[in-house]
């Protein structure tokens, strides 16, 4: 279980270097997405994440309602808004501009909660955000997709909310509720479910980066260019946000975090279910990269920085 442990934390390397193969040999990974995988294998991720959360996971949402509130809003407002702005600022074709305002809208992924671990930031608000942008997200994803992304690329929009509550709500709940009342019968591969979810995002991504190989090597440059600078904005913003409410610098970290790193495997598979051109997904995808190298260089430099609770926020 060690073993385990050890490979969910190093998922920011995984999905780094397996993108990295995907661009230089397709083959590799692209087969993930022609079987038609991507859509159970984030089924997977959401049904993990939903046995990993028990009942007292979720009274800790009461416990810290403002909190929680203060992270989703961000996480609503903040990145939404950054997609939108950012993909005119940059002159993003309308594919490139509809993805990077689709995973923008996304709710917090699951890598969050590992990365504010690596970080020694507030682990159990990180899983509560998480759980209540989720489960948000069934009606916010496609609604606030539908707004920014308007009618510059066609968009299936009753779709889009199909695909989200199939992909998200339905899965979660399950495993919840699997977790309640067959929790002692599934203990035994609780372990693993991490370590699974890190496997399914890693092929999701590295999949569609293999199967878009030629297009991101031809003109994904300005692509990867408005990602980079929407995450590492957002990271920013939502830090210094948080601080000027008042939160800790433990608090303010994990509200950074889950802010910065979105969903990207939802929106690659929204993506793919919800808009005709392919080139859609390749700005998630690519923020599946970004929003890990972000994250896990974070957490390096502030698991070794000072976290009192204690210590005076910025007024």
């Amino acid at each position: 279980m060690r073993f385990l442990e050890v490979f969910s934390r190093a998922f920011p390397l995984w999905v780094s270097l397996c993108s990295f193969v995907a661009l230089l040999y397709p083959p590799a990974f692209s087969w993930f997405i022609a079987a038609g995988y991507v859509t159970p294998g984030l089924q997977i991720i959401m049904l993990s994440m939903g046995l990993t959360l028990e009942l007292h996971d979720l009274r800790k949402v009461g416990k810290q309602k403002h909190l929680v509130l203060l992270g989703v809003v961000l996480q609503f407002t903040v990145m939404p808004g950054l997609g939108y702005l950012v993909a005119r600022l940059f002159g993003l074709s309308d594919p490139f501009a509809a993805g990077l305002i689709l995973v923008c809208c996304c709710p917090g992924g699951t890598a969050s909660n590992v990365i504010a671990y690596l970080a020694k930031a507030d682990v159990p608000l990180s899983v509560a955000m998480t759980t209540c942008s989720t489960l948000m997200a069934a009606l916010l994803t496609p609604s606030l997709s539908a707004l920014l992304i308007g009618q510059s690329v066609q968009v299936d929009v009753a779709e889009l909310y199909i695909s989200t509550a199939e992909v998200v709500l339905v899965p979660v709940i399950l495993g919840v509720a699997l977790r309640r009342y067959a929790g002692q019968v599934l203990a035994p591969v609780l372990p693993a479910l991490p370590a699974l979810a890190v496997v399914a995002i890693v092929l999701i991504v590295a999949g569609i980066i293999g199967v878009q190989q030629k297009t991101i090597l031809e003109s994904g440059a300005l692509a990867l260019a408005a990602v980079t600078f929407t995450h590492g904005l957002a990271f920013l913003l939502a830090y210094f946000v948080a601080r000027l409410c008042g939160t800790s610098l433990s608090v303010s970290r994990t509200i950074s975090i889950e802010v910065g790193m979105q969903n990207s495997g939802l929106g690659v598979v929204l993506a793919r279910a919800s808009f005709p051109d392919p080139l859609v997904a390749v700005t998630p995808a690519l923020s599946a990269v970004v929003h890990c190298l972000y994250g896990s260089g974070l957490a390096a430099l502030w698991s070794r920085a000072k976290t009192e609770a204690a210590e005076p926020p910025v007024r």
